[in-house]
């Protein structure tokens, strides 16, 4: 806390003015449990409102290029915050400080490609004169704004999760009204502030913060609001979808991610970039690694190497630049992770490493003697948690893998191009990553997954197409 000083109360973000609310809600630091600021509560009146602001923004002109040039202002401005906000990123989330700067980069980055795809949203031209008697027209398509869009953002990465909705809707020409998670507001709010910097025409982001029921009800009640996109659990995920009727919803939900040791992995590499992608945020990101499969004639091996590169962590203050994992988002899911593991090593698993909490502090954990009807395997643990498993043949393997409700990522570590052929086109996920694990993530790429891990797709390039209208124009020459 004596890093940065934070403002006693945020105001909501409405029409470029913030305001603040008689009824608020703490932000707590999430290592030592103290209250660390208190956030805004918006009422119905005050969604009504931000609503009526993004819609009439859209009245005025905001070319691509003055998109381009605000979102690279804002890019630049990140960075030259970088430091006050990856203090903050450690204070209201718990991130380790090297993280914290990490995300700063990456949203940065986020917002700097969202700039660069805003001169290159183009439509296409449509042969219809091929079609008997039509020989006289000629047609194209341009692609167009779907109007406001109501983005709902998680705890867990607030910055550049947040870029990745209001990056590319502003890309594309829409208004934005931004609900984040009422744990993680902070940084939102200031954010919002920087996107006024950079020169965003007023209505243009709209940031509303309190209660996510109460907030996300009231916002699928408004009509005016054309899309929702939106990151979280697959219960509020498909509450959304059902309310939203015929609008468009693009949704990125959890995972259980998988990774496969093959035989002929190199273990030493492999066991490093799971741990770390593993226990990096204290595995609360969508493509933690969960599930790991290894193959059996390596599994001693292996597991040998996992179990020494975990016990390394150091866990702790996060603005201490020697740890490595924080606390969990709150006490409350610290001890959810311990009771999931708890009932495991009831069924029959075996600690290798870690198992133990300490306040909001969850050792990162190894199991082994697992199956895959556990919690710790079947559901999400957004926790530090990493189970172990043996296979022996490569269907064996997919089949494990594909035993999910889940299909965000998968990781594949192998050199045996066959199997990474059937695997592509057998492993049912948005994304497998091969000699990598399932945590592998850039800001460009296309992001999203199949089955309960949602639907549409991140990456700027790839969300202003969610973003965006196709609109045909044919002409009779």
């Amino acid at each position: 806390m004596s890093v940065v000083t934070l403002s006693n109360q945020y105001g909501l973000y409405i029409n470029g003015q913030f305001e603040k609310t008689v009824d608020t809600t703490a932000v707590l630091n999430k290592y030592s449990q103290e209250v660390a600021a208190h956030i805004s509560i918006a009422k119905k009146e005050h969604v009504e409102t931000a609503v009526k602001g993004a819609k009439a923004a859209l009245k005025q002109p905001f070319p691509p290029y003055e998109r381009y040039k605000v979102l690279m202002k804002a890019s630049q401005l990140l960075l030259e915050r970088k430091e006050q906000l990856a203090n903050i990123l450690a204070i209201e989330v718990g991130k380790p400080i090297r993280e914290s700067r990490g995300e700063v980069e990456r949203a940065a980055q986020t917002l700097q490609i969202s700039a660069e795809e805003a001169k290159r949203i183009q439509g296409e031209g449509v042969p219809v004169e091929a079609a008997p008697g039509s020989e006289n027209r000629i047609a194209f398509t341009v692609r167009v704004p779907v109007g406001v869009i109501a983005a709902i953002t998680p705890f867990n990465v607030p910055i550049n999760l947040v870029c990745h909705k209001i990056g590319p809707a502003i890309a594309a020409g829409n208004s934005v009204v931004l609900k984040p998670a009422e744990v993680t507001s902070i940084c939102a709010l200031l954010l919002a502030e920087i996107m006024e910097e950079a020169g965003l025409p007023s209505g243009r982001l709209q940031v509303l913060t309190g209660s996510g029921a109460k907030i996300g009800d009231w916002l699928l009640e408004n009509k005016d609001i054309n899309m929702f996109t939106f990151t979280g659990s697959p219960r509020v995920g498909e509450i959304l979808r059902t309310k939203a009727g015929l609008r468009k919803v693009a949704l990125e939900l959890g995972n259980n991610s998988a990774t496969i040791v093959h035989k002929d992995a190199d273990l030493e590499q492999t066991a490093s970039l799971i741990v770390q992608k593993g226990f990096s945020n204290a595995g609360q990101v969508c493509i933690s690694v969960q599930r790991v499969y290894v193959h059996q004639d390596v599994y001693e091996r292996f597991l040998a190497l996992l179990k020494d590169q975990t016990s390394s962590f150091v866990l702790g203050d996060p603005m201490d630049e020697k740890t490595d994992i924080g606390p969990m988002i709150s006490l409350l899911e610290a001890e959810r992770v311990e009771a999931w593991v708890n009932e495991a090593v009831e069924q029959g698993a075996v600690i290798e490493v870690g198992g133990k909490r300490n306040g909001a502090l969850y050792d990162p954990t190894i199991l082994t003697n697992v199956n895959d009807d556990m919690k710790v395997c079947r559901q999400e643990v957004f926790g530090p948690v990493v189970s172990v498993a043996t296979y022996r043949e490569v269907d064996e393997v997919i089949a494990k893998v594909n035993d999910s409700e889940y299909g965000l990522q998968a990781g594949l570590f192998t050199n045996d191009l066959q199997f990474v052929m059937k695997a592509a086109l057998e492993i049912e996920v948005g994304g497998l990553i091969v000699n990598d694990a399932s945590a592998y993530r850039v800001d460009h790429m296309p992001y999203g997954g199949v089955k309960n891990s949602g639907n549409g797709k991140e990456g700027p390039k790839y969300a202003i197409e969610e973003m965006t209208e196709e609109r045909i124009i044919v002409f009779n020459l």
